[in-house]
């Protein structure tokens, strides 16, 4: 079993307060009704000189799993440190674990999926988890690989994680593989690791590794641990970078007391730590405009909130109680952004973790908590309008259905049809998205195509072929389907994949 770096509380200010209604995200009161609680768990300081003081969110809808959702099977009892993506309604989760009678003992990664937080998570295969990474025979992973985090971006699956050749878990350092589909990986620059420590300290030999991983704004950041960074307190602390590049090799820069600043490399003094924690997750928050950081802390997992520079704390923290130990995972889009709520996107935000849980000598079992953050008006804006209901469907003027697609609007004549596309409907959008331009109809009828190794695409005004996933939305659609070679396939002007839109 590798070690850990010890969790310094140092500075926590633990204490459930009652919230009542207040300020919403754009300056409307929240709505009345099941009040959170905030807890401590203190981040670090904010750097802005006249930051807005904090507000508090109000949540309803807290919940919890019945019990054990995910392990690596009775003869596996360690596991922690969980990924969790959710697309097309499907829960996907990567976690660290240790099988027996692998050829180099040491953590693994596994992975399993189920179609509810709640799981039960189980394997393609049956089993309660599939080894999809693990120890490298020579490299500075060659036996532990631990600690994933997932991002999915442009078609291509970013896996950051810890790796150690160290029989006492010391001397970490983090690295990153891809893979086309999440369960086959492949060590990216050869091999070696992106981000070592910096050693700006000595007498916490972790070294650096727990990494998070989003991607905002054509940036991928990273949040990780550095025990030997300068600002590290008894060995715990965050810090991130952020680089266009997702292996950090070029154009890094580093979060100081200043922002974000270019380094010269990933390997670069560690002078700002944005919690006093180890174990972390990080999300975006669209609907809040701010990162979530997930923590443990005495009384559960508690959630930190940063604006997009890290200078100010928009949001004061709200604590998940229970017992957690070894680091929570939040359940994120492929992305690393927080999930849309279907059914209330701009006034509800679904802030669910996965946990390990001491049941035994240590974290033996992967549960599920979580709460909704609600009362927003997050759709006040037209720019966070925009983002939160992408994907969704909205009435249109001549009783058809539009749908929101990256800031435009594709008008389906067919509801059903519609339906099956979006994320959801929203009956009253805000005047921002009904005024968006109608860039292309979907009429039934509309010719359909499909080619080897293509999905089915129908084709809309202009001759622009739009993407629609399976014969059964053309079928939904009154559209004939014609399979043609890929040459021809893939020579259509392409409309965005509307099957896609769902996260």
């Amino acid at each position: 079993m590798r070690s850990r770096p010890v969790l310094s509380f140092a500075g926590l200010a633990v204490g459930l307060v009652l919230l009542t209604a207040c300020t919403g995200v754009a300056g409307k009161p929240f709505a009345e009704g099941t009040q959170g609680v905030i807890a401590g768990n203190r981040p670090a300081t904010s750097t802005a000189p006249n930051a807005p003081a904090s507000m508090p969110l109000a949540t309803g809808q807290q919940r919890a799993s019945g019990g054990v959702i995910a392990s690596g099977g009775p003869l596996a009892p360690y596991n922690y440190a969980p990924t969790i993506m959710v697309a097309g309604g499907q829960y996907r989760m990567w976690w660290c674990s240790q099988l027996p009678g692998v050829p180099r003992a040491g953590d693994q990664i596994l992975y399993a999926t189920a179609t509810t937080p709640d799981g039960p998570f189980a394997a393609p295969d049956g089993a309660p988890g599939d080894l999809v990474f693990g120890n490298s025979p020579t490299g500075f992973d060659s036996l532990h690989t631990c600690d994933p985090s997932v991002l999915a971006v442009n078609g291509t699956y970013y896996l950051y994680y810890t790796g150690t050749g160290d029989p006492g878990g010391n001397d970490n350092a983090i690295g990153l593989a891809v893979s086309s589909d999440g369960v086959h990986w492949t060590r990216a620059d050869n091999g070696v690791p992106i981000i070592n420590a910096a050693n700006d300290q000595t007498g916490h030999p972790y070294g650096a590794g727990q990494p998070s991983a989003v991607y905002l704004d054509g940036w991928f950041y990273l949040m990780f641990t550095d025990t030997t960074g300068a600002a590290s307190a008894d060995g715990s602390g965050q810090y991130v970078l952020r680089s266009a590049d997702p292996a950090f090799q070029s154009g890094v820069q580093a979060l100081g007391q200043r922002g974000f600043v270019p380094v010269a490399g990933a390997t670069t003094p560690r002078l700002r730590s944005v919690v006093d924690a180890t174990t972390s997750d990080l999300m975006w928050v669209d609907a809040l405009n701010a990162f979530a950081i997930a923590s443990g802390s005495p009384t559960g997992t508690t959630i930190t909130f940063w604006d997009a520079d890290f200078t100010y704390h928009p949001y004061r923290p709200l604590t998940l109680p229970g017992a957690e130990t070894e680091g929570p995972g939040l359940v994120r889009r492929p992305d690393g952004h927080a999930p849309v709520d279907a059914t209330d996107p701009c006034g509800r935000v679904p802030l669910d973790v996965v946990r390990p849980t001491t049941r035994g000598a240590g974290p033996d079992s992967l549960m599920h908590a979580g709460v909704d953050i609600t009362g927003l008006h997050a759709c006040d804006q037209p720019g966070p309008a925009q983002l939160l209901l992408n994907g969704f469907a909205v009435p249109a003027p001549d009783r058809t259905v539009d749908l929101v697609v990256n800031g435009k609007l594709v008008e389906v004549e067919r509801r059903s049809v519609a339906l099956a596309l979006a994320v959801g409907m929203d009956d009253d959008p805000p005047a921002s998205i009904t005024a968006l331009p109608v860039v292309a109809h979907l009429r039934a009828g509309a010719p359909a195509f499909a080619a080897p190794g293509r999905p089915v695409g129908v084709l809309l005004d202009g001759g622009t072929l739009w993407p629609i996933g399976t014969a059964d939305v053309a079928q939904a659609n009154s559209s004939p389907v014609t399979t043609v070679p890929v040459e021809r396939w893939d020579a259509y002007p392409r409309g965005v994949d509307l099957a896609a839109l769902r996260p």
